[in-house]
């Protein structure tokens, strides 16, 4: 194996998952979606900006974007006869693939997430999460698998199968190769992205903010989940949090399509997630639109988000 860090090798995702003893079921599914990526990339940089006159489940006004990456991204799914059944940020129910074939995957993903920050060409991204078998409502401990896509000035994949957390980037030839394995996060964080308005934060939250910023840690925030929870990978140092607010005590983010996965990556390279009083990876989804506060990163930081919120609300 190489060592831990950057590499100047090209080394291939396929062959790095066959290497790292992936399931080869697994290696196909995860290689899919990638290859689904490289016709999302081709979207985003041709395709329609304009709205599709639909909107999703949370009654989001849809983007001609947003619809067609879901499609590529389904249809690529289907396809691949390793998926039992997917759920998609973009539909109103559980999809069903084949449902009754055994050693499959049911995959959950948001298509493009932020893809309103397409038109002011701000990054984007593509998160997925991975089941062994049928069922998707399930807490986000049990995922075999979870890795984000970041459409940027590049465009790179980070996955975990339960191994560390691993980057790889789109080459000329449109092959992702290993860019760095082994992600590690420090225990403290240097910079934070927070979301919400912060005069509707509670008091345990304001105070959070104050001792990050009391601490040194300086703001850096897009707008977008996955260019800033990428950002404090990266980093290695970092927070990202989407907290409760006043009139709306469960945020805005998604458990099975964005808390999960992002929280099993956060977790695999030794930081933590929480929704201000819980691992966000124990929680049982009780819908497949549930929302959760989201606080992920740095582990030292995220215990003492958990400890201000227990105190103060």
């Amino acid at each position: 194996m190489l060592e831990a860090g950057k590499t100047k090798f090209q080394i291939d995702l396929r062959r790095y998952l066959r290497e790292d003893g992936v399931d080869h079921k697994l290696i196909h599914l995860i290689c899919e979606i990638a290859e689904a990526s490289k016709y999302i990339v081709n979207s985003i940089r041709t395709g329609d900006l304009g709205v599709a006159g639909t909107s999703n489940l949370y009654g989001e006004e849809q983007l001609a974007l947003d619809v067609l990456s879901d499609r590529i991204m389904r249809k690529r799914l289907a396809k691949s006869g390793v998926v039992s059944n997917v759920a998609s940020e973009e539909t109103r129910d559980i999809i069903a693939v084949s449902p009754h074939c055994a050693g499959n995957y049911s995959v959950a993903f948001d298509p493009l997430d932020g893809s309103s920050l397409v038109d002011v060409n701000l990054a984007v991204g593509t998160i997925v999460s991975i089941y062994a078998g049928s069922d998707l409502m399930q807490p986000g401990q049990r995922q075999v698998a979870a890795l984000y896509i970041l459409y940027g000035p590049r465009t790179t994949l980070v996955y975990t199968t339960g191994n560390g957390v691993h980057e790889f980037g789109m080459n000329q030839l449109m092959e992702y190769t290993l860019l760095r394995r082994n992600i590690r996060l420090a225990p403290k964080a240097a910079i934070y992205s927070p979301g919400g308005l912060r005069n509707r934060y509670s008091p345990g939250v304001e105070n959070f903010v104050s001792y990050l910023e009391e601490n040194g840690a300086k703001l850096r925030y897009s707008g977008g989940l996955v260019p800033d929870v990428n950002q404090v990978l990266m980093k290695g140092n970092g927070m990202f949090f989407y907290p409760h607010l006043q009139g709306a005590p469960k945020g805005k983010l998604r458990l099975l399509y964005e808390l999960n996965p992002m929280a099993f990556l956060l977790e695999q390279a030794g930081g933590a997630a929480s929704n201000g009083r819980q691992r966000i990876l124990e929680l049982q989804p009780q819908a497949i639109d549930d929302c959760q506060p989201f606080f992920c990163g740095c582990c030292e930081d995220v215990a003492k988000a958990e400890e201000l919120i227990a105190n103060l609300g």
